[in-house]
């Protein structure tokens, strides 16, 4: 018994160290050595995209987002702006409409169909001479020269390119921030080593010619990535094409927006099982068991590695094993402090905030996994969740 409840313990902090922090390692000692080519960006003239903001009761942000569409560094005779009210029952079409004679597009779509059905009509729509779609939510704001930055990306294998998403300093969940700061991290290496894992919502472009339209359960931005690669062709990242956004307005509805992300992302990773497929994908396939498949088992790990580790100090006794008790209950007592100290005051110190948002995103984690083995799914977005 002794043995099985070890093997569990330490495979749970192997899966953990593995996703969290080897797998980071691994990506940049093989880029030291090997460095992927970059992308050529379009030939002659630039191109003519399609830029299209998925928008459902956004009446509070969309007119800043295409005021900020309009302002962008790429010539107006070269960009065709399309929004996608999702059955939006506020102000957000009429403002839309306000805008119709300055190049915006609306397209309303009824019967709220989800964000990855209404991306489909739209490419369906556009027209013939557009070559790039560049997809956006409507509270991601873009730099200037974003979409000149996701265009410099592209070369003749390249179907997707996704940008950079980045939240200002004046967030209130400090954690959030970090946590996609040290996403962008691994997102850099895996680009330079072979092709990235998932797409950002928030800005990434996709060749036309590539798309693939997706079954309406998927999740757009990770499950056109996976098409791309399923194609033979790579999914890049744009460090300089920089979008920013506010974070979750408060860590009750991040842990629903990361449960809702998990929920779908586990259908669409099941639509795509060949590409965990070590022999038809060996470099791919080992990417996103390390990125994702661990990522989303880890409230498991720290279940199974605190229920095992507890245990073994009770029936057995080995020093070693009482100070990793130790440390993970310190670990939790920092999360448990950042919790109440975060009731009584605006935001905890980093010490406290960083292991209490770790665990609220685990908690959201596990229920995308607990929704996915029960059979469900979620379609629609609310605009709380984004």
């Amino acid at each position: 018994m002794s043995i099985v409840l070890e093997f569990v313990l330490l495979m749970s902090i192997f899966g953990l160290v593995h996703t969290y922090f080897l797998y980071p390692v691994l990506l940049f000692i093989v880029d030291v050595f090997i460095r992927g080519e970059k992308g050529r960006g379009p030939t002659g003239e630039l191109p003519k995209i399609a830029l299209v903001i998925a928008a459902y009761n956004e009446e509070e942000v969309i007119g800043e987002k295409i005021e900020n569409s309009l302002r962008l560094d790429y010539p107006e005779e070269k960009i065709e702006i399309v929004v996608f009210s999702d059955g939006s029952t506020d102000n957000t079409d009429k403002i839309v409409k306000s805008y119709e004679e300055e190049r915006v597009h609306l397209e309303r779509i009824e019967g709220r169909v989800g964000k990855t059905e209404c991306q489909n009509r739209v490419v369906s729509k556009t027209k013939n001479d557009v070559e790039y779609i560049v997809f956006s939510d409507a509270n991601s704001m873009y730099h200037r020269n974003a979409i000149n930055k996701l265009m410099e990306k592209f070369g003749d294998n390249i179907g997707c390119v996704v940008g950079e998403l980045r939240y200002r300093d004046s967030s209130d969940i400090e954690g959030e921030s970090f946590y996609w700061r040290y996403e962008n991290i691994i997102k850099r290496f895996e680009s330079r080593v072979n092709s990235l894992v998932t797409g950002n919502g928030s800005i990434y472009a996709v060749k036309k010619s590539s798309y693939t339209p997706l079954p309406r359960g998927a999740i757009s931005d990770f499950a056109e990535p996976l098409a791309i690669i399923h194609k033979g062709e790579k999914v890049k990242y744009a460090p300089d094409a920089i979008a920013w956004e506010d974070t979750a307005g408060s860590m009750e509805s991040e842990m629903d927006r990361r449960a809702r992300i998990v929920t779908r992302s586990w259908n669409t990773i099941s639509n795509y099982l060949n590409l965990l497929n070590p022999i038809q994908f060996p470099i791919f396939s080992f990417q996103i068991f390390s990125h994702k498949i661990l990522r989303w088992l880890s409230p498991v790990f720290l279940l199974l590695a605190l229920l095992s580790n507890l245990i073994i100090v009770l029936f057995y006794n080995s020093l070693f094993y009482e100070l990793l008790l130790l440390s993970q209950l310190i670990f939790y007592m920092l999360a448990l402090t950042g919790f109440a100290y975060g009731k009584k005051y605006s935001s905890p110190p980093l010490i406290f905030h960083i292991p209490y948002y770790f665990l609220i995103s685990n908690y959201g984690l596990l229920i995308g996994l607990w929704n996915f083995i029960h059979g469900q799914n979620i379609i629609t977005w609310e605009t709380e969740d984004r």
